[in-house]
């Protein structure tokens, strides 16, 4: 056991000894000690009932033969965070959360770990930490939040940032907001839609990394706490048989998570995260392997914001097993790939069943026959930029217009709120990627104040920041390489034309060659936005959004 580095032996008397201040006995201390990494908070609406979680993890760990040991972890609110100076800090927490993943196991010597996340970038974060480590480990999330009910009609965190943009529109009054206020997040969970926590805690399941359900069962389902104990219990299954992250990690199973993305239409987020995870585990990850799957993987799913249904009723067709059971139809999915069940994928989802194809359309009849997410090249984008596009209008999969520029999410927010964008225009949001925001924001406030206000058909966006997953429209970000880096987004002036063709996963500049060298040889780099703490040390080491954002020594 690893954890005999802690407590074996003579020289461990001492080790001992703070084990049982802890109140652990000495049958407990022989046991496999089991790190159980909680990221439960009274600030993150997905991780308030996390310590209920908790308490069943070790429940299964303690029946299985082992014993638990709880610590903590951070985990930022992107909702919360949204939209000011918190939002600098949302990715750069990612690569915190892996250190601190790191940190604590190897500094305590644990036998295995349990990962208990939710939202946002915590779930990519401990998988991070997980891979790097490479000691038996499983992910169990706190699970989705309830949709919210309006005149019989679901809603979700979408709709509040969308009724901004209305009243502005003064097609919604303040009353009404204020209703839609009370009941859009309902209950404890991950934000009701597909987007970016429930899309990484549905890809733990594809990928191999969680129980399945994962990704899928309500929070405040007691079905939960049963998955939950079931992975306590599994976890010692995996320290038994030293079945480890990267036995799991295979390329070949960041093949399957990516068409399971693609079916989903998850949040184009995952284009981050599992580019980060990949870099961990030491697997070579290319953006362009993200069209060669989209064009061979149909769309099934097309989940909130991208449609009405919500997590939940997903959960209720089959849950992500029964969308692989659809792909592996076509032989899309490679069952072979080893899970945390200690069984493959195929075992895993040879009994699943559709229960409701309105909410995972059959194979035969997809939404679309290419898959919901697209990464578009071009001069613009050289090496790269994501778009979710079957959250994207039909009319708006190509469009040309003159561009706006803006150098900041705040400026744009103004500009939207105040009337003064155009339909036809695109927008460009500069200097907010991960070196140039710091930190690469979301910028679902202006995506959903453009949908309130009717133009979201009209038009686009373009940034080297990145979108929410819970953004819908033609909002295409990761742009690469970003301004801070010279890239060609930096070059962009007022009424320049701007092509985008997400058929044909293009992204073009209507600049001469001649004019951009000569627009370069002036450009000068503005200054950094911050100078102390942890963003400036992250400014100068992380990498750019085609490689997933991470930090490299």
């Amino acid at each position: 056991m690893r954890s005999h580095a802690v407590k074996s032996g003579l020289e461990r008397a001492p080790h001992r000894s703070l084990l049982k201040s802890l109140g652990l006995t000495d049958e407990e201390i022989k046991r496999p000690l089991i790190g159980i990494v909680n990221a439960k908070s009274e600030v993150v609406p997905g991780h308030m009932h996390l310590d209920k979680i908790g308490e069943a993890v070790k429940a299964g760990v303690r029946i299985a033969g082992g014993t638990p040991i709880e610590f903590p972890s951070i985990g930022v609110c992107d909702g919360i965070a949204m939209g000011h100076i918190g939002m600098h800090y949302s990715l750069a927490s990612r690569e915190l959360i892996a250190d601190s993943v790191e940190s604590m196991a190897l500094a305590h010597g644990f036998d295995g770990l349990v990962l208990i996340p939710n939202c946002d970038k915590i779930v990519p974060g401990m998988l991070m930490g997980a891979a790097r480590l490479n000691i038996p480990t499983i992910v169990v999330s706190g699970g989705p939040m309830l949709a919210g009910r309006t005149c019989a009609e679901g809603v979700s965190l979408t709709n509040m940032f969308e009724a901004v943009g209305a009243v502005k529109a003064g097609k919604m009054t303040e009353e009404e907001l204020s209703d839609l206020e009370n009941t859009a997040c309902p209950s404890c969970g991950s934000c009701s839609g597909m987007f970016t926590a429930n899309s990484m805690n549905c890809l733990c399941e594809a990928i191999g990394m969680a129980l399945p359900g994962n990704g899928t069962i309500p929070a405040v389902y007691s079905e939960r706490l049963r998955l939950a104990k079931k992975a306590g219990m599994k976890i010692m299954e995996l320290v038994e048989k030293d079945i480890k992250p990267r036995d799991i990690l295979t390329e070949k199973a960041f093949k399957n998570a990516l068409t399971v993305d693609m079916a989903l239409g998850c949040s184009t987020n995952s284009m981050l995260h599992l580019p980060a995870i990949a870099f961990e585990a030491g697997i070579p990850f290319d953006l362009d392997m993200a069209n060669s799957i989209s064009e061979k993987t149909p769309n099934l799913c097309k989940l909130a914001p991208a449609g009405n249904h919500f997590v939940e009723d997903l959960n209720a067709a089959g849950g992500i097993s029964a969308v692989m059971k659809e792909l592996s139809k076509k032989g899309l999915i490679d069952e072979d790939c080893l899970t945390v069940t200690c069984k493959t994928i195929g075992e895993n989802i040879k009994n699943a069943v559709n229960l409701n194809p309105e909410v995972i359309r059959p194979i035969d009849n997809p939404y679309s026959q290419t898959g919901g997410i697209a990464v578009l090249k071009g001069n613009l984008a050289p090496k790269g930029s994501v778009v979710k596009r079957s959250a994207v209008a039909e009319n708006m999969l190509v469009h040309k217009g003159p561009a706006r520029v803006f150098d900041s999410e705040d400026e744009v927010i103004k500009a939207i709120l105040s009337g003064s964008i155009n339909k036809g225009e695109v927008v460009v949001i500069r200097y907010e990627g991960p070196k140039g925001g710091p930190g690469m924001r979301e910028m679902l406030m202006p995506t959903s104040a453009l949908a309130g206000m009717g133009l979201d058909a009209d038009v686009a966006l373009i940034t080297d920041g990145r979108f929410s997953g819970a953004t819908r429209g033609a909002s295409i970000g990761h742009v690469s390489p970003e301004a801070a880096e010279g890239g060609p987004i930096a070059l962009v002036k007022d009424g320049d034309i701007i092509s985008i063709d997400m058929n044909a996963c293009t992204l073009t500049l209507e600049v001469s060659d001649e004019e951009l060298e000569r627009r370069k040889a002036e450009w000068k780099c503005p200054p950094p936005k911050v100078n102390t703490g942890y963003l400036a040390r992250y400014a100068k080491m992380v990498t750019s959004a085609s490689e997933g954002a991470v930090l490299k020594i």
